[in-house]
């Protein structure tokens, strides 16, 4: 019973920012219906539908949306949802009959959600891209890493997911919001460019005030300075640093025991290189468990740098829950997390068409209805009904 409870939405299956949206919705209570495209054998899958795990918390159906029943049954579904949300590039859902206007002219208080990468207008909104392409736009790739090398890919975690999954979720919770006072929806255009723009808006004001440079690698947060940077240890792992405050910069190395680095001096940027060059010696001489041992409970603002397998079994993990194993595969549990009306993950990914019958049912299909899509073949079913 998640905070959204009572919500019900469509999502028409996507990847990436498309699919992290619909489980966070998903995840917090909603009822979301999740559409794909019927495939032929296997599916098509290249990764099993087991392990597709952003596909978790709710039912995918197999519908044709180039027939006109497959058209109709999205349609029939947005008579009784407060939202809808696709990912496909801009026109190709008006082409197939299922645009903003033809469903909400089936349900006024209809919110459209769209996740692109470059926005439903602009010159590039007809153009093809990924992750690294749009934030590369937004100034965000270009910020990163050292000098002399080019800048790293920091998985797609930035655009896909915090640009692209993250502002949709919220824009359209805010338009539902909305809808609940004005009774009329409206449309939701999440791009990717947008909203990685948007994450950069600190660094903005930041460089408007003379904090930052336009170069990358020169500047406090961008691994630079010796206090925000990741160092490598006796075993060839990593202790990220980031003791911003002078405070905690003490803190940092009062814990390493070092008396040659004068803590006034942190933001001197000429003493820089001599820093880096003590921390990284000190760092050296210790595993990185062993300084996380050292460093644990203090006001260094250092961790471990953990890998994806490793992270789930750190005390700190495993004492808030933070992941959590469904159908024998570990992956992160919900967040945010809620006192009242608590998140939780439903159950497993499922193949589309698996269950669809069920979850007709309960989006309010009647029994014949819903006999005659299977007979009909609008849907793909795997059900066993």
């Amino acid at each position: 019973m998640g905070p959204l409870h009572g919500f019900k939405i469509v999502e028409i299956a996507g990847i990436g920012p498309g699919q992290l949206c619909g489980m966070l919705l998903a995840d917090m209570g909603a009822q979301v219906i999740r559409i794909d495209r019927p495939v032929d054998g296997d599916l098509g899958l290249a990764l099993p539908a087991k392990y597709d795990i952003m596909n978790r918390s709710r039912p995918t159906l197999a519908v044709d949306l180039k027939s006109k029943e497959g058209v109709e049954l999205v349609l029939r579904l947005c008579n009784d949802a407060d939202a809808l949300f696709e990912g496909y590039r801009p026109g190709v859902m008006e082409r197939l009959g299922l645009g903003p206007s033809d469903c909400v002219a089936r349900n006024e208080r209809l919110v459209y959600g769209r996740v692109t990468g470059w926005g439903q207008d602009g010159p590039l909104s007809d153009s093809v891209g990924h992750d690294t392409n749009y934030i590369a736009l937004a100034g965000a790739l270009g910020s990163m890493g050292e000098t002399d090398k080019p800048p790293p890919i920091p998985l797609n975690l930035i655009g896909d997911f915090g640009g692209g999954a993250l502002y949709l979720a919220m824009g359209m919770l805010a338009a539902m919001l909305e809808a609940t006072r004005s009774g009329k929806g409206q449309v939701v255009d999440a791009a990717m460019v947008d909203g990685v723009a948007s994450m950069m808006t600190m660094f903005y004001g930041l460089m408007a005030g003379g904090m930052w440079s336009d170069s990358r690698f020169c500047n406090m947060l961008d691994g630079a300075a010796p206090f925000v940077r990741n160092y490598e240890t006796h075993d060839g792992k990593f202790i990220a640093v980031c003791a911003v405050e002078n405070r905690f910069f003490k803190s940092l190395l009062e814990s390493l025991e070092i008396v040659d680095i004068d803590a006034a001096d942190q933001h001197k940027r000429e003493s820089w290189v001599a820093q880096e060059a003590i921390l990284a010696g000190r760092f050296r001489e210790k595993t990185r468990d062993e300084w996380a041992d050292i460093l644990e409970g203090t006001d260094s603002c250092a961790a471990p740098i953990l890998s994806i397998a490793e992270a789930p079994q750190h005390v700190h993990s495993e004492a808030r829950n933070t992941y959590v194993t469904v159908n024998g595969i570990k992956q992160p549990g919900p967040a945010p997390r809620f006192s009242r009306t608590q998140s939780e993950v439903k159950h497993g990914p499922t193949v589309p068409g698996e269950g669809d019958y069920q979850a007709l049912s309960d989006w309010g299909l009647g029994e014949a209805e819903i006999d005659r899509l299977l007979k009909d073949g609008v849907l793909q079913s795997k059900s066993a009904d």
